[in-house]
């Protein structure tokens, strides 16, 4: 008994904790005050859409930048010389995303310098900031997109026509981006292709001739094409032509 007693007594302080806490006031509802300066937010609704905003970052570096075009061409180069899984799956993905954040740096510091710090230094709102966010990204978006991709998307979405490129819906301008960078990205893979099939078919060709059917061709290709490779410099032609490809 006096233990059970002993137990009991040593729960009392958490009980009248929990209960002191309970009579204390809840948190400030969520709520939007309409203002001369546009729509304020309360910071509890703010930290949410940060947190959301978060959450969906690896969806929006994925979708809205050049990572998409990059990743698929080395993907499709290390296809195309038959290494298998040389270079690895995480050196592709490290090295793609280096490369879009040099890609991406002028977008980066555009959006910093004229959304991140005048929103921090509170000389704009948040709608105002979120607007200055959003033209140097679909500046880049619109210059990536084909045209064609944008009508096929505004079609199938019935919406309304637009006088100008800057008035594409984003719902609109993001799938048609994807669709053209995996255009762009196959077109790349092909031309990529071209050498190396060609070395292919020739170890083959001699191959046969020689009468060594047995024998695989890409046992023999891949050193001549790992050969081809190095003596023209492949990697910084790869790096300097994908980069360009995103000049306009």
């Amino acid at each position: 008994m006096l233990k059970r007693w002993g137990r009991v007594s040593a729960l009392l302080p958490l009980l009248l904790l929990a209960g002191s806490a309970m009579a204390q006031p809840g948190l400030p509802a969520v709520t939007l005050s309409e203002g001369a300066e546009g729509t304020e937010y309360t910071l509890t609704l703010q930290l949410l859409a940060l947190m959301s905003v978060l959450t969906l970052l690896p969806s929006l570096l994925l979708m809205m930048t050049s990572f998409v075009r990059i990743i698929i061409t080395l993907s499709l180069l290390r296809q195309a010389l038959g290494t298998a899984q040389t270079p690895p799956n995480q050196v592709l993905v490290g090295l793609a995303l280096f490369l879009t954040l040099f890609v991406m740096a002028p977008v980066f510091e555009t959006i910093y310098t004229e959304a991140a710090v005048p929103y921090l230094e509170e000389r704009a709102t948040f709608d105002e900031a979120l607007a200055a966010a959003e033209a140097p990204l679909r500046t880049f978006m619109l210059n990536q997109t084909r045209e064609t991709d944008i009508a096929m998307f505004m079609e199938v979405s019935e919406a309304e026509p637009v006088a100008t490129p800057e008035a594409v819906p984003f719902t609109v301008l993001v799938p048609a981006f994807v669709t053209s960078e995996l255009k762009s990205a196959f077109v790349i893979g092909f031309i990529l292709y071209i050498p190396f099939v060609v070395i292919d078919l020739v170890v083959a060709s001699v191959l046969m001739s020689m009468g060594m059917m047995m024998l695989s061709p890409m046992m023999i290709s891949l050193p001549f094409k790992l050969m081809l490779f190095v003596l023209v410099d492949g990697w910084s032609l790869m790096m300097g032509s994908l980069t360009a490809s995103f000049v306009t």
